[in-house]
């Protein structure tokens, strides 16, 4: 529906839409005239939305912080699922993976070889040298922020420190490759995946970021790798997660037997880092981490 000047936004914000969002709407048209994929409007937060956003990521960001000040090796996975309930209880949040499309707990983590969509279990004892991906969502009063982090158990090989690392740093490389208005979902992908093969590793496909903060899983799907094709451009008011998954073999995987946790097909190791990002005027803020 085309809007006026005086008419009430798009975005919700109830401010009039040419002290909101007219210029900006003009921005994408001429890029879209430029041959740009430009967002869906439902891809665009408001200020109300971006501050509830932020207060779910302030809780993830704490769980994490949590679980990072008492893991280590002897404990099992269930137990880190255990601190999650406990946590996310006494900051009055929940976790948005349990029983999102059936998962079984509220926490994923993923040992050396799993991907992702470990399932927690008293049956996975940590031990020295794992290395481990735990990945929260948080849902706080009806807002979502995920992210995901790797920890090292006890004395960890020199090749699992370097793929953490690496891993990170490629997390980081899409991040800096955003520029609003400029860069589209291919620039984050080519910049990872170019960082990943000058180490030799391979960046898993079938996984991807996405859009997040009224829901758990949104639009659009934010590639790690180069499509080769048109994607979306990258604009103020987007919340996306970017979650390279990145492994030290090849880049094929399988679904184990509990239809949820990913495995290397050759049993390398594989790491995965993941922030919550909003994207400004200048740039990207990080939100959960």
């Amino acid at each position: 529906m085309k809007r006026f000047g005086n008419d009430e936004c798009w975005c919700g914000s109830h401010k009039k839409y040419k002290k909101c969002h007219e210029k900006f709407d003009g921005r994408l048209q001429y890029l879209k005239k430029q041959g740009y994929v430009i967002p869906k409007r439902a891809m665009i937060k408001n200020d109300k939305q971006i501050e509830g956003i932020r207060q779910a990521a302030i809780v993830n960001n704490g769980l994490l912080d949590y679980i990072e000040e008492h893991i280590c090796a002897g404990m099992t996975t269930q137990q880190i699922d255990d601190m999650t309930v406990e946590y996310l209880n006494s900051h009055d949040a929940s976790s948005a993976d349990l029983h999102y499309e059936g998962y079984p707990k509220s926490i994923c983590t993923s040992v050396n070889d799993e991907v992702c969509h470990g399932i927690p279990s008293d049956d996975v004892i940590l031990k020295d040298g794992d290395i481990i991906n735990v990945d929260a969502t948080t849902c706080y009063k009806g807002y979502y922020a995920d992210a995901s982090r790797m920890f090292m158990i006890g004395n960890v090989s020199d090749e699992a420190k370097q793929l953490v690392a690496v891993t990170r740093e490629c997390l980081y490389k899409g991040i800096e490759s955003i520029q609003p208005f400029k860069s589209t979902i291919s620039d984050i992908g080519r910049a990872i995946e170019t960082h990943a093969h000058q180490y030799g590793y391979s960046v898993v496909r079938e996984f991807c970021g996405h859009g997040v903060g009224l829901s758990m899983h949104e639009d659009p799907y934010v590639l790690h790798f180069d499509p080769h094709c048109p994607t979306t451009v990258l604009v103020p008011g987007m919340v996306i997660t970017i979650e390279p998954m990145i492994n030290a073999g090849e880049r094929f995987i399988h679904i184990g037997s509990n239809d949820w946790t990913a495995y290397t097909d050759d049993g390398s190791l594989s790491a995965q880092w993941e922030h919550t990002l909003l994207v400004t005027d200048t740039g990207v803020e990080i939100l959960s981490m």
